[in-house]
């Protein structure tokens, strides 16, 4: 059962369509690699680095949280937006808020099943509208579009979004992430196009997965 909902603050401005972007009813289907195939029995979800204690949850374990709902718009870097999605998950606050939070951790790294992982600042990590769901508009996640669980942070570009979350690291300084390793700008606001890092080459680009 839902018992908070959210409305990101950027569903609220007077055109939503950040610069360079142009909004799109279809929702692609982009990552690098293939598909994990999860089953929910075998997920869980890691809380490491400065917190105490670190913790492990079971898929049941994580939906007995308090469930949350948000309602958000994304903003993919490869420049298409998708205007009023809701979702269903548990807000990143709760998560954290199991276990205690080291006064040192000013970031997190995301870790993903497929050797995928990305980087956060902890204050935009525990935005209120952000969450790990389970559900978007009213059905249960794809495998194509994060199933079991995936991040959910709307004021960032999508790739900030991982997919398959099974861990969160909480760390004192930042390190980056795959695709910020990559020449991906290391925050990503879309408001004022953090795309890629100055004077970076970036090679790779996230691809459309088989089914787009």
């Amino acid at each position: 059962m839902v018992e908070q909902v959210f409305k990101s603050v950027d569903t609220l401005r007077a055109d939503r369509v950040p610069p360079g972007q142009r909004a799109t009813e279809e929702w692609p289907v982009l990552h690098y690699g293939a598909t994990p195939q999860i089953r929910p029995e075998q997920w869980t979800l890691s809380l490491t680095g400065l917190v105490e204690p670190q913790l492990k949850l079971s898929y049941r374990e994580f939906l007995a949280l308090p469930m949350a709902r948000v309602f958000s718009d994304i903003h993919c870097v490869t420049t298409w937006s998708k205007l009023g999605n809701t979702w269903d998950g548990v807000l990143t606050s709760t998560v954290a808020g199991l276990t205690r939070v080291l006064p040192q951790a000013r970031f997190v790294m995301v870790r993903s099943a497929g050797d995928y992982y990305t980087n956060l600042e902890l204050d935009d990590f525990l935005q209120p509208d952000v969450l790990l769901a389970t559900g978007h508009n009213g059905k249960p996640l794809t495998p194509e579009h994060g199933f079991p669980v995936r991040l959910v942070v709307p004021r960032l570009y999508f790739w900030k979004s991982a997919k398959w979350v099974t861990g969160i690291e909480f760390m004192d300084r930042e390190r980056l992430g795959f695709w910020e390793s990559l020449g991906y700008h290391r925050r990503g606001d879309p408001w004022k196009e953090e795309r890629y890092q100055a004077g970076a080459e970036v090679h790779i680009r996230p691809r459309p997965a088989a089914g787009t």
